[in-house]
């Protein structure tokens, strides 16, 4: 993985090419490059490849003075092979070349064959066996000669195991450019001058809105002129043209420094999209998460949460809010590890499955697992509504986040949580565990978030202020209790990620278990700290690691009685009753329901208030450290690989 573009166009297609790329960027990667047909007058195909960035790329192609109407370009995250020119795609057999996103789980065996056909590889990627299919399928090395590119291409994916998303073009027909998908997202644009192919919505704004997503086993041919589809049995078909809601504005950064930055500080209008449903109402319907969710939430009697990541933080937090409030009993599973194990298939249980992209490989096997036992109640909550995870749930809920660019995840956390809290109220009515007093005082409680978040955001002079103590160090420790556990796992991936400061969190009550050993004054230990019912035993928690040297940093909520000491540096955060001067005002966002001044908001929404302070600290920690905070190194933002 991990970007691809494609262009069939009546004109010069670089522009598009590299500018699609540059879009592409936040998704990670270590190399790029493109691949040209010839235009009249040039002869052979063009290429390119560069490691490092698009912008090393574009250098590259000016100074060649490439152009050509059809092309092929990518953006690389190494998975077999080291970061290197010659592991950059395109890869090129012959006259033809091929970008690849996915892995092939049966490359060695192809790569053995084809190397005994004479083929010679130059690359330690599994991409460059696809190449060199294609051209074995068109020579008639494999099978009788292919006719065309599209039924040599037909020919070799039928060769291939594993998951992928290919654009090719080939001199043999420099008008057209064929992609084939199977497993990792891949989707057309279809324009006045021509058409195009993307692995990201967002790639294609600069020329079209208008879009085609193709189902797995699709393979299409573009020409400027055309599109010609077939399915994974060879038959030909169509898929729905859609007009994209994406805003080429909303990928753009804007007057903020870094995207992270920018999608911290729009988690309230995030939260405020997400929520617009419940704007003046006094009673959830749950027809919001689909026409059959209300019969369906009557009949499960348990929920397993599947989900990667940061995606799957926000489940854990969801099993303490959905069997604390709804009664009924809540696992959560890593997706990535689920279907690797003996499970107990449960007809009667609801499978909820969280991707921001929608596409993310670990958790869309793990959907395809759950349903092949006989789980047939699923529901996606998901931040892209033509993703395949959407497309593959009988129920869905789409956070209303907007883009979210930078690697790290935030503003699509938050409004996970919101939606997991919606849920847990329906799924508490359907319990007769919510009467219509608890209802309304939640509901109201959900409205006034995106303020309470604003009044977060106002602490990051005080939160940047701290991020000079942890530049140096090279541990950190993160403590939670209860619901908040799974708020400083995030924080402590955050911290990681973006800051390459080794970080790891622990039910507080675990530090005499063990992780008291690490504790002294060269590790931070950060703690999450609500005014609730663990309060006191978190505390005594804090004395274990002042005993020992340890250098706390706390969040503590108002009128939490923790207070600062030598080695004890605590941040209040802000007072959850009433409204504030310098905080948000309601008329900062499009709806007006948002109007709550008086409710508290430190109960069991509590950890979206926290987790978004201890992203503004991961952000400025990063900052101070000089790491590169959108694109962390040796990660991607969409995992489309297993």
């Amino acid at each position: 993985m991990c970007g691809i573009v494609g262009a069939a166009s009546a004109n010069d297609s670089i522009p598009f090419l590299l500018a699609g790329l540059a879009t592409l960027e936040y998704r990670g990667y270590d190399s790029a490059g493109l691949a040209l047909l010839p235009n009249e007058g040039v002869n052979g195909l063009q290429r390119a490849r560069s490691k490092g960035r698009v912008a090393e790329l574009a250098s590259k192609v000016a100074q060649a003075g490439m152009s050509g109407n059809v092309g092929i370009a990518h953006t690389r995250w190494a998975t077999h092979g080291v970061p290197a020119e010659h592991n950059a795609h395109p890869h090129i057999s012959g006259g033809l070349a091929v970008v690849h996103n996915g892995i092939i789980e049966n490359y060695e065996a192809l790569r053995e064959k084809l190397q005994g056909f004479g083929y010679v590889f130059t690359s330690d990627t599994d991409t460059e066996t696809i190449a060199h299919l294609i051209q074995a399928c068109f020579k008639g090395h494999i099978g009788e000669p292919a006719e065309n590119l599209l039924s040599a291409v037909q020919c070799a994916v039928a060769h291939l195991k594993g998951a992928f998303a290919l654009a090719v073009i080939s001199e043999e027909e420099p008008e057209c450019l064929v992609v084939a998908r199977e497993g990792s997202p891949l989707m057309l644009g279809i324009a006045d001058d021509g058409h195009y192919a993307a692995s990201d919505a967002s790639a294609l704004l600069s020329v079209t809105k208008r879009m085609m997503y193709l189902e797995n086993g699709d393979i299409a041919r573009l020409t400027p002129e055309s599109i010609s589809l077939i399915d994974r049995l060879g038959q030909p078909t169509q898929r729905n043209v859609i007009t994209s809601s994406l805003n080429a504005n909303a990928v753009e950064l804007g007057d903020y420094s870094h995207y992270m930055q920018k999608e911290i500080f729009e988690q309230p209008q995030a939260l405020s999209n997400t929520l617009e449903m419940i704007s003046g109402a006094g009673q959830l319907q749950a027809g919001i998460f689909g026409a059959e969710a209300a019969d369906i939430f009557a009949q499960i009697d348990s929920v397993l949460i599947i989900a990667c990541g940061t995606s799957s933080y926000a489940g854990m937090t969801a099993k303490y809010w959905i069997e604390q409030v709804a009664g009924i009993t809540c696992n959560v599973e890593i997706a990535s590890e689920y279907r690797y194990r003996q499970s107990v298939p449960n007809p009667n249980q609801l499978v909820v499955v969280i991707s921001q992209s929608g596409e993310t490989a670990d958790t869309l096997a793990a959907l395809h697992h759950a349903k092949a036992l006989g789980h047939h109640h699923t529901l996606a909550i998901c931040n892209v509504p033509e993703s395949a995870i959407v497309r593959e749930t009988v129920l869905r809920f789409i956070t209303r986040a907007g883009p979210e660019i930078g690697v790290a995840s935030t503003k699509a956390f938050t409004t996970q949580l919101s939606v997991l809290f919606l849920l847990t109220l329906l799924l508490a009515k359907a319990n007769q565990r919510l009467d219509a007093s608890t209802e309304k005082a939640y509901l109201d409680e959900l409205r006034h978030l995106p303020i309470a978040v604003g009044k977060v955001l106002a602490l990051e002079p005080s939160i940047k202020a701290w991020a000079g103590y942890f530049a140096d160090k090279q541990h950190a420790l993160f403590l939670g209790r209860g619901r908040h556990y799974p708020i400083a796992l995030e924080g402590a991936l955050k911290l990681k990620e973006i800051s390459y400061i080794h970080a790891e969190a622990y039910p507080a009550g675990e530090l005499k278990h063990g992780p008291l050993a690490l504790v002294d004054s060269e590790m931070p230990v950060v703690v999450v700290a609500p005014n609730d019912e663990t309060l006191e035993k978190l505390k005594a928690n804090m004395q274990e690691v002042s005993a020992r040297g340890g250098v706390l940093y706390v969040f503590a909520d108002s009128g939490s009685t923790v207070t600062s000491s030598e080695n004890v540096h605590v941040l209040q955060m802000p007072d959850p009753t009433g409204f504030k001067d310098g905080g948000f005002k309601t008329d900062d966002f499009k709806s007006t329901v948002f109007k709550s001044t008086d409710l508290k908001n430190n109960g069991l929404l509590s950890p979206v208030l926290h987790v978004v302070a201890l992203q503004l600290l991961a952000y400025h920690v990063a900052l101070v450290k000089g790491t590169d905070v959108d694109k962390p190194r040796n990660l991607a933002k969409s995992v489309t690989v297993e």
